[in-house]
Order: structure tokens, then sequence, then C-alpha cells
């Protein structure tokens, strides 16, 4: 059985406006921003409004809307970073390797040669965060 949502957890702290992010993408069902901690540039976040621990309590709706817009950005990240390609991850409780209780789907957009930072990550600086999102919105916009 899959525990309850937490409100605390730092995704909902976005939502709310309590922690500040670089939103490259909102609609009334979605966010979509940028990793604070990137495995490669362009690193993005695309998470549901709606309260969904992860794949095992999402409803199948929200679900649908979210892996929409993972796509819509992973082919604005993979244009924006002249990407060869791009690694989608999704984890599901801290047996699949979860570390933030609300369903999330990472977009890392790929050279072929390209290396992904280890962890731990240090926190990107948000000079740089914030071009790589309007790098991203801007190859939203010619969609």
């Amino acid at each position: 059985m899959t525990p309850a949502y937490d409100d605390a957890n730092v995704f909902a702290k976005i939502l709310r406006g309590e922690i500040p992010a670089h939103v490259v993408w909102e609609d009334d069902h979605t966010l979509a921003f940028m990793d604070v901690m990137p495995a490669v540039d362009g690193h993005t976040l695309v998470i549901p409004k709606a309260k969904a621990r992860n794949i095992f309590d999402v409803r199948p709706a929200d679900l649908a809307r979210v892996i929409s817009v993972v796509q819509m950005v992973a082919v604005a990240a993979r244009t924006a970073f002249i990407a060869d390609g791009a690694t989608i991850q999704q984890f599901n409780e801290t047996a699949g390797g979860q570390e933030v209780f609300h369903l999330h789907f990472h977009i890392l957009p790929r050279q072929s040669a390209d290396r992904v930072r280890p962890l731990p990550r240090p926190f990107a600086d948000p000079k740089i965060l914030a071009a790589h999102a309007e790098a991203i919105r801007a190859a939203l916009a010619t969609r």
C-alpha cells in the first residue's frame, strides 16, 4: 500500500509558491521547471498539480496530462539544447529510487558523448537555470 501524500514535500511547496522555481511551462494541471541540481544542462522536471505521491496513486487522467507535457517539454528541450536524444526518468517509492514524494518526471536532454553529473550534485547557479528555462520556453513558443 502506498503511504499517504505529504503536503510538506518540496514540490507541493513549489506549487504553493513557497519555494521559487524556474518555470518553463504551466497550465491548469501541470508544472514544468528546472531541476536545481541538474544531472545535465537543461534537466527539467514535470509534475502534476494534483496531489499524487507517485505512479501508484495518481489518477489516470492526471497521468495522461502529465505525460503529454513531458513529451512537449522533451521536444522543446531537445531543440533548445541541440540534443541528440533525451533520458526520461520517473521513480516510485524509496525502493525505486524516489526521493521527493510527489509524482514527477525528469527530462534530461542528452548529447551522444555527455556524462550525467554524479550524485550528490551541487545546486546550479540560478542565473544559469534562468537561461536554460528561457531557452526551453523559447523552443516551446515555436511549437
